[in-house]
């Protein structure tokens, strides 16, 4: 059987928004919309919408303008998105960081950006799903128990062998260093719990692995998923209920670039390099961004 062959086309396709925006752009709207389309358990509009100006990297140029990297630039969509197809996922809020200087970053953005924006999303009834390490979502009463709570990326195989994976027997130089700190940083993360600021409550849901946030969506019918929380370049792109993933699974992903930060290095801190460079990734392969303060400015009833 034949491969079928990639193409940047057809991810973009399969991942981002683009055949979407074409039918929003023409003035079609998604209450219209989702009503072709074969939900298993469709949403009950009740005309309360979110109004956004979602931001994403046009790969186009105008007519008659070198086709180059330099003249593509960031451009902006205008949508009405109904608060019962949508969600804000909070991704690792935790309460500690071993960097220290990371966990300063999270602190000011908790206390100045996503305590508000979770605020205002409860009080307009936006659905809010905290998605952190399935060792903390297992042992909160909101848990939505879809799942047993494993949080697999992959079906259970013997290929790579799981020597090969976990760097050990014939493989075991493969392994990184020995640091002496270690097991300092590991007993650290093995603590970490919601931060207390943003911890569930009322009608939150909390969910341990990305299968059951696809879960959880399918069974609310939830098609766009607002992102926040932390880190940008790691946990929001790569956990099983990250922005990368759910995004191949179908769902319309905006990240909320002011309610999250990266992890830094010493080369990247100075211009936060990494978060910005994640925002920008993001961006550029099909998905958008917005701020805290066009989510606070987006709510209206129709």
């Amino acid at each position: 059987m034949s491969q079928k062959k990639f193409s940047r086309r057809n991810f973009i396709k399969q991942n981002g928004l683009t055949s979407l925006g074409a039918v929003l752009g023409s003035g079609v709207t998604i209450e219209a919309l989702s009503q072709s389309i074969n939900n298993p358990q469709p949403a009950v509009h009740n005309g309360k919408i979110l109004r956004l100006k979602p931001r994403y990297h046009r790969w186009h140029v105008d007519p008659g303008v070198d086709w180059l990297e330099t003249n593509t630039h960031k451009a902006f969509r205008e949508w009405e998105i109904p608060l019962s197809q949508s969600a804000l996922v909070l991704v690792d809020v935790w309460q500690k960081h071993y960097l220290k200087d990371t966990e300063a970053r999270t602190e000011k953005i908790i206390n100045e950006k996503l305590q508000p924006l979770v605020l205002k999303c409860r009080e307009k009834g936006l659905q809010v799903i905290h998605a952190p390490a399935n060792r903390v979502a297992i042992k909160s009463p909101y848990w939505v128990k879809l799942t047993s709570g494993a949080d697999q990326y992959f079906p259970n195989d013997n290929w790579p062998p799981a020597d090969f994976r976990e760097n050990k027997g014939l493989y075991e130089a493969l392994a990184k260093p020995f640091e002496p700190r270690e097991a300092e940083r590991y007993a650290g993360s093995r603590t970490v719990d919601f931060h207390p600021k943003i911890r569930p409550e009322g009608n939150d849901a909390v969910v341990s692995s990305g299968e059951e946030l696809h879960l959880y969506c399918k069974k609310r019918g939830f098609l766009f998923l607002i992102y926040a929380g932390f880190n940008t370049n790691g946990c929001i792109l790569s956990r099983t209920y990250g922005s990368v993933n759910m995004s191949l699974r179908g769902y319309k992903i905006i990240l909320v670039r002011d309610c999250t930060t990266g992890m830094e290095s010493a080369t990247s801190q100075q211009g936060l390099q990494q978060t910005n460079g994640a925002i920008e990734l993001l961006e550029m392969w099909g998905n958008h961004t917005v701020t805290s303060d066009e989510i606070h400015n987006g709510f209206f009833t129709v």
